[in-house]
This record gives structure tokens, C-alpha cells and sequence, in this order.
């Protein structure tokens, strides 16, 4: 589990085809800290698996699903990305839950700069319209947002500096694919709602 707070802007050093994966060799010397093969990292807000680890990064195995479903099957070499850690049940849920399992993509549809942040509108699939409402949170490469507003096939986030200067969403051009990952919650309550508890029966075993 994730908090959408982007700990380090890495970047891609190489990528090598496996057939049907593709092996991400990542520069991130700040989330490597203490990290063991194994151990699972957000990259541009797609959980990864560590492989093999050292000072200055990691490579993890990305299976062609996760390829299909995300942007990760877009980035190239000397490719910035954004890298968590796993959220520490000790430690401060700086954004929402995140889970690190993309949703969707999105594309972004416009930018516009104003003296203290900048409104990006992102496409929104329309299969996940639904989860995503005024205020609600929505995670954008691996990047925990608020939605500013939202349309059937859009939404707005406001971008403060502190976020244009220390993820890839400073970095990205009109046009540019993005990961999207729908706040949790919405997804249980659809599926508790669509699919109601039957009380016990009688002859229901204990």
C-alpha cells in the first residue's frame, strides 16, 4: 500500500526485452535505502517487484498485462519516473490509499499556467467516470491528487510548484499518457452496493 506522495524522481537507465515482459533497470538511489530483493516499489504508481537492487537502483520484471494497461510500455531510456516506497504502518498518510494496481490511462488534454500553480486537464476512460468526484482524490503516475473538477470524460487537478518541480507531472506535454488509479473506497462501495448481503437463513450452516 501507497500513499501517492512521491518520495524520489528517478529515471529509467535501460529496458530489456524478455519476450513477454520487459526488465526495468531504474535509477533511485533515495528509495533503495534499505531495500531487499523482493520488496515491492511504485513506479509512476504501478507496484513493482524489486529483483535485484543496489546503491544507486533497481531492476524489476514488468509482465506485458501491466504493460498493455499502463504508460510504464511507453518509457524509454533516461525517462523520468516517480518512485515510492510501501506507505510504514507507523507512519503519516500524507495523501489516500493507494494501492499501486492502474486503473486505467489517461492523456493530458491541456495546461494552463497561472503565477502560484497550474490546472492540467487529463481524459478520463469512460468506464471510470463513476469513481471520480469533485474533491475526491485520484492518484496520477503514482501522484495523489484532489480533483478540481470533473466531467464525463475529463477531470482538472491544480498542480502547486512543490509538485511541478518534483514528479513527472511538472515534465509532461500535452498529449503525454499517465497512469490513473481511482480512489478505493468508490470501488467496494460499488461492488457492496450492487451486490447485497442476504440475511441467514435457517438452514443456513453455522
Amino acid at each position: 500500500m501507497f500513499t501517492g506522495i512521491v518520495e524520489e524522481l528517478g529515471a529509467v537507465t535501460a529496458l530489456t526485452d524478455l519476450g513477454d515482459s520487459v526488465r526495468l533497470t531504474l535509477r533511485g538511489p533515495a528509495v533503495v535505502a534499505g531495500a531487499r530483493h523482493g520488496d515491492s516499489i511504485a513506479v509512476n504508481g504501478v507496484c513493482l517487484t524489486v529483483v535485484d537492487v543496489d546503491a544507486d537502483g533497481f531492476t524489476a520484471d514488468v509482465m506485458r498485462e501491466t504493460l498493455d494497461r499502463s504508460c510504464l510500455g511507453a518509457l524509454a531510456a533516461g525517462d523520468p519516473v516517480n518512485l515510492e516506497r510501501p506507505m510504514r504502518l507507523d507512519g503519516r498518510l500524507g495523501g489516500h490509499l493507494v494501492q499501486g494496481h492502474v486503473d486505467g490511462t489517461g492523456s493530458i488534454v491541456s495546461r494552463d499556467p497561472s503565477e502560484h500553480w497550474e490546472v492540467v486537464r487529463i481524459s478520463l476512460p469512460g468506464d471510470l467516470a463513476r469513481y471520480v468526484v469533485h474533491k475526491g482524490s485520484i492518484t496520477v503516475d503514482g501522484v495523489s491528487l484532489t480533483v478540481a473538477s470533473v466531467g464525463d470524460t475529463w477531470f482538472t487537478v491544480s498542480l502547486i510548484p512543490t509538485t511541478l518541480a518534483l514528479t513527472t507531472l511538472g515534465r509532461k506535454q500535452v498529449g503525454d499518457p499517465v497512469n490513473l488509479e481511482v480512489d478505493v473506497v468508490a470501488k467496494y462501495v460499488e461492488r457492496l452496493l450492487s451486490h447485497p448481503a442476504h440475511p441467514s437463513s435457517p438452514e443456513d450452516p453455522a
